[in-house]
C-alpha cells in the first residue's frame, strides 16, 4: 500500500497553485537547543498553509462533470481557503460551510477567493453535518480536509520536497497532527524512500485524538478539544489517516499551550514571521522530544504548517511564551505587612528581571503578592527556596492555568486598610535597577498599598502604585516625585479608581 501512495505523491498535481516551499536552516534555534534544525516553510504558501496542496490535488482528479456541479467543504480555516483558491483556479463553484463562530477575518478571506460561504452550527461537526446534507441536495462533491487518498497524497508532496532539498542525513521529521492528512502523506512517502528517518507527530495535550487512537488501537472520539491550536482541533481522526499513521508513524507526542507560544516566539526571532499555533506545533514538539531523548548534534526538520494567525491572539502568545521556554517563573509570595518588606523582597530578587508584580493591601498582618521573575531554565526551585530561607511564604504557580490565565488580572479591589492612599502612574526606563531606584528614593514611613506592573516588552515600563501618605507629608511627597525623576500621573481622583479600588 505504501508503494501505491508513493505513486500518488509522485503524480500529485499541486504546483498549479502551490509553491515548492523553502527548507530553511534555523541557526538561532539550532544553537539554542544543540541540534541542527530546519524549518519547512509551508507558511509561505499562497494561502499561508500546506492545505492548498491536498485540496487542489483532490479537485484536479475530479471529472469535468463533477467540477461542473461544484465542490463543497466544511472548514473554519486553512482548508476552506485551499478549496476556495483551487476552485477559482479551475473555474468551478465552491461552497464552504463554516461554523457561526468563525472569525470574520477568515470568512472574508474565503469570500475573497470567490467561494460561497454558508454559516451553520457552533462547531466543525455541525458544519460538517450541514455540508454533507447540502452535498446530496445540490449534487456537489465533498472535499474532505484530511481523510481522502488524493488529499493525503497532495500533502505528501511536502515530504517529497524535503528529501529532495536535503539529501544529507535527517534523523527526524516533526509533523503537526489534526485529522492526520499531513502526517499520513509525509510518513508513507518517507518510509518508502528513507525508512531510517523517524516521523514524529505532534499534538496539543487537549486535542490528542491520534495519540489516544494509536495507543488504544482504534479510533477514539474526544469529548472536547482545545481551541488554541484551532487548526488541529479535531475530535476524531480519519479512518485512512489512522490506518496509515498506525503503520508508518514512529511516535506521537503532545505539548502544552505554553510550549507552542514559545515556539511561535522562536520562529519569529529566527525568521521575523509569525506562525499560527498549529503552524508552530511541530517545532514545539521537536524541542520537547530532543530534550526528553537527550539528543545532541542531530538533524531534524519541523514543518511550519501555517501562518493564519488571528492578530488578537498575539497578546496571549507574548504573555505565555516566556513560561513556555522556562524563562519566567510565576510565584505567589506571602510577606509580612510591614514597612521595608517590599524592598527586602526586591533585594532578594537581585539582578533578575521582574516581569510582573501585582499586589493590593488586604490586611495589617500579611501581604500576598503575585510576581513573575525572569529565570534561566531549571532555576525556579532555587529562587523559591531562597525566598523561603529569608522568611517569605512561596507557592510556585508557573504551571497553574488558573493563575496564569485569570488570577494575574484579578488581583486588587478596595481595601479598608489603605488609609490616606494616593494613586500614581509612573513611567520608567525598562532596565534592571529601575524599581530599586524608585524604592530607595521613597521615605520608609510611607507604605505601598497597591502595586501593579507587567513587562510589555517595550523600552519603558508602566507601574501603578498606591502610597499611604499622611496629609502632613504632602510637601515631602512632592519632593519625592521630583527626586525619583520618572514621568508620573496623579490618578487619585480618577473616577475608575473611585469605583473599583478606593
Amino acid at each position: 500500500m505504501s508503494s501505491d501512495y508513493l505513486k500518488r505523491v509522485l503524480n500529485a498535481k499541486v504546483y498549479d497553485v502551490a509553491i515548492e516551499s523553502a527548507l530553511d536552516f534555523a541557526p538561532i534555534i539550532s544553537r539554542k537547543i544543540g541540534n541542527q534544525v530546519y524549518l519547512k516553510r509551508e507558511d509561505t504558501q499562497p494561502v499561508f498553509s500546506f492545505k492548498i496542496r491536498g485540496a487542489y490535488n483532490k479537485m484536479a482528479h475530479l471529472s469535468q462533470e463533477a467540477l461542473g456541479h461544484g465542490v463543497i467543504a466544511a472548514s473554519a480555516g486553512n482548508h476552506a481557503q485551499g478549496v476556495a483558491l483551487s476552485a477559482r483556479r479551475m473555474g468551478c463553484r465552491a461552497v464552504i460551510v463554516m461554523p457561526t463562530t468563525t472569525p470574520k477575518l477568515k470568512i472574508d478571506a474565503v469570500k475573497a477567493f470567490g467561494a460561497e460561504v454558508v454559516l451553520a452550527g457552533d462547531s466543525y461537526s455541525d458544519a460538517y453535518d450541514y455540508a454533507k446534507a447540502l452535498e446530496a441536495k445540490e449534487h456537489l462533491t465533498f472535499v474532505h480536509p484530511f481523510d481522502d487518498p488524493d488529499v493525503i497524497a497532495g500533502q505528501g508532496t511536502v515530504a517529497m520536497e524535503i528529501l529532495r532539498q536535503h539529501t544529507g542525513p535527517i534523523d527526524a521529521i516533526f509533523v503537526p497532527i489534526g485529522g492526520g492528512g499531513l502526517i499520513s502523506g509525509v510518513a508513507t512517502y518517507v518510509k518508502a524512500l528513507r525508512p531510517s528517518i523517524k516521523v514524529i507527530g505532534v499534538q496539543t495535550e487537549d486535542s490528542d485524538a491520534m495519540a489516544q487512537s494509536i495507543q488504544q488501537a482504534h479510533r477514539v472520539t474526544l469529548k472536547d478539544v482545545g481551541l488554541f491550536s484551532d487548526g488541529t482541533a479535531v475530535k476524531l481522526v480519519g479512518e485512512e489517516t489512522f490506518r496509515l499513521s498506525q503503520e508508518f508513524v514512529d511516535d506521537v507526542i503532545s505539548v502544552n499551550t505554553d510550549a507552542i507560544c514559545a515556539a511561535i516566539k522562536d520562529t519569529f526571532e529566527e525568521t521575523r514571521s509569525i506562525l499560527e499555533p498549529a503552524g508552530a506545533l511541530s517545532l514545539a514538539g521537536a524541542k520537547k522530544y530532543l530534550a526528553d531523548q537527550d539528543w545532541t548534534d542531530k538533524t531534524v526538520v519541523a514543518i511550519a504548517s501555517g501562518a493564519n494567525m488571528n492578530f488578537d491572539r498575539l497578546r496571549f502568545v507574548a504573555e505565555r511564551a516566556e513560561v513556555g521556554e522556562a524563562r519566567e517563573a510565576v510565584f505567589a509570595v506571602t510577606m509580612p505587612e510591614e514597612r521595608g518588606s517590599f524592598k527586602r523582597f526586591c533585594e532578594l530578587v537581585g539582578t533578575r528581571n521582574v516581569t510582573e508584580f501585582n499586589y493590593r493591601m488586604q490586611s495589617t498582618e500579611k501581604a500576598h503578592v503575585f510576581v513573575g521573575i525572569q529565570i534561566t531554565p531549571g532555576e525556579s526551585t532555587t529562587v523559591a527556596d531562597n525566598f523561603r530561607h529569608h522568611g517569605f511564604g512561596v507557592l510556585d504557580l508557573t504551571q497553574d492555568e488558573l493563575a496564569k490565565a485569570h488570577l494575574r488580572h484579578m488581583i486588587g479591589g478596595r481595601s479598608d486598610e489603605a488609609v490616606n492612599e494616593r494613586l500614581f502612574r509612573f513611567e520608567f526606563p525598562e532596565r534592571p535597577g529601575a524599581l530599586m531606584r524608585f524604592l530607595s528614593c521613597m521615605p520608609p514611613d510611607w507604605n505601598i498599598s497597591l502595586f501593579h506592573y507587567r513587562n510589555q516588552g517595550s523600552d519603558y515600563g508602566n507601574i501603578l502604585v498606591g502610597l499611604q501618605v499622611p496629609p502632613s507629608d504632602r510637601d515631602d511627597f512632592s519632593q519625592f516625585l521630583q527626586k525619583v525623576g520618572y514621568r508620573y500621573w496623579d490618578e487619585s481622583n480618577n473616577p475608575a479608581y473611585t469605583l473599583f479600588l478606593r
